[in-house]
């Protein structure tokens, strides 16, 4: 049963998870709450399954992380221009970051959702902590070297940008020591084999996952949320699919690539990265629907795709940040300048670096709002319909977290064309069966071009 269930499409899986996810979605909702207000036995059982999904990829994510950048840097001890790769993954970074908030300021400015909207004011509700330029600083400058913070509620958790930089500098230092570093090297690397394998025991729960993911949006949220902000909702929904259907191929037809190549190579992370909501989430499947399906090295996808995932977010800190301050704006009747739209345009460039380690939408929100000077009570307008609009934007996240290395693949001649363009692509839920069980190039080196 589960051989026949692997012949099935990655694709196709969730596809018809994500159906019988929303269809189980409404029956929860039919069946409403019990007594006390609680959640009923299948929206509770939804809300576990899913909640469970993420938190298994979570929960590997640091370990891939660390021993992945750790490798993907020891093997650039024969390439010379790692730090021009760097450098242009930052710039592409800016410069897709800078025309998705254009589109938002220009979609905000057509639409008008804040004096076209019937959202309640006894709504607003300032959040509880808001986002702040001084995070960049205590989101790069590693607290301790397992990259932990606590939370508010006495947790811990890991800060991804955090994780990166130590990975990178005993990926660094490694480099340095060179030959007596090689049996730590050594040792990574089969640590790495080791999690990847884990890590794809987990995916392959990716469907069951689905159902839970998006039974319980629907049955917590419902559509009922949308009417009163359904021009808003609307306009996100636009600059998100302007960005992903018509920005995103124009860069890649302008760098000689297909646009259909690129989507069959990444819609199996855009596509988990909808229902999970979660770019952290999505990272394993990212990077190696990156790798195996669209032909960048290794070497180089291993460092740009983890970054991306917490600093490369055109939807949670560009189109959406921007249409919500125009949203905020409008609706508590406060005249923007021109000034305020560089201001939009700045935060949405730079700021997700800033929020980094504390991503999310919100957080990115209120930082635009106080750089801004508007209202943080707006935001709790806006909280209503976030999950909603919250699959949308992760999924514009993870197509341009694929995309940027691609492009840079290909602008620096590193890019496996070859893979890029071949009509077969890797099913990341497909049965690894090379020797040893783990892929077969897993940690080697890239060839010294690149």
């Amino acid at each position: 049963m589960l051989a026949r269930l692997r012949r099935v499409p990655f694709a196709a899986q969730v596809l018809l998870a994500l159906v019988v996810g929303v269809v189980l979605g409404f029956i929860a909702r039919e069946l409403g709450t019990v007594s006390d207000g609680s959640p009923n036995w299948l929206t509770s059982t939804l809300q576990t399954v899913g909640g469970t999904f993420v938190t298994l990829l979570k929960t590997l994510v640091p370990p891939l992380i660390v021993t992945a950048v750790i490798v993907s840097i020891a093997n650039l001890k024969q390439v010379s221009n790692a730090a021009r790769l760097a450098g242009q993954t930052l710039l592409w970074f800016a410069i897709t970051a800078l025309i998705a908030v254009g589109i938002g300021i220009g979609l905000g400015l057509l639409t008008e959702p804040g004096r076209n909207s019937s959202v309640d004011a006894a709504d607003q509700e300032a959040p509880e902590s808001a986002g702040s330029w001084f995070d960049f600083l205590t989101g790069i400058v590693p607290g301790n070297v397992f990259g932990l913070q606590g939370s508010p509620d006495g947790s811990l958790s890991f800060n991804v940008l955090q994780l990166i930089v130590v990975s990178a500098a005993v990926g660094i230092a490694a480099l340095k020591v060179g030959e007596a570093a090689e049996p730590f090297v050594g040792f990574v690397r089969s640590a790495l084999a080791i999690v990847q394998k884990v890590l794809w025991w987990v995916i392959l729960l990716a469907p069951l996952g689905t159902v839970g993911l998006i039974g319980n949006a629907v049955a917590s949220y419902g559509w009922e949320s949308l009417s009163s902000l359904g021009v808003f909702a609307g306009a996100v929904y636009a600059g998100l699919a302007l960005v992903l259907f018509v920005v995103y191929p124009v860069l890649l037809r302008l760098h000689g690539l297909s646009p259909l190549r690129y989507f069959a190579g990444a819609w199996p992370a855009i596509q988990l990265a909808f229902v999970s909501r979660s770019s952290i989430g999505t990272l394993p499947v990212t990077e190696r629907v990156t790798e195996q399906n669209l032909g960048v090295p290794r070497s180089y996808a291993s460092f740009a795709v983890p970054l991306g995932a917490t600093t490369k977010m055109d939807g949670c800190a560009a189109i959406y940040p921007a249409l919500a301050a125009i949203f905020v704006a409008q609706f508590f009747g406060v005249d923007l300048a021109i000034t305020d739209y560089l201001l939009i345009a700045l935060v949405s460039v730079i700021g997700s670096a800033a929020t980094a380690g504390v991503t999310g939408a919100v957080v990115m929100l209120t930082l635009t709002l106080s750089t801004l000077g508007l209202p943080l009570a707006g935001v709790g307008l806006l909280l209503a319909i976030d999950p909603i609009l919250d699959m949308g934007r992760t999924a514009v996240n993870v197509a341009g977290q694929a995309l940027v290395p691609t492009i840079v693949a290909k602008r620096e001649g590193i890019l496996d064309l070859d893979r890029y363009r071949s009509t077969s692509t890797i099913d990341p839920l497909a049965r690894v069966e090379e020797k040893g069980g783990v892929d077969a190039d897993l940690g080697r080196p890239e060839p010294a071009t690149v």
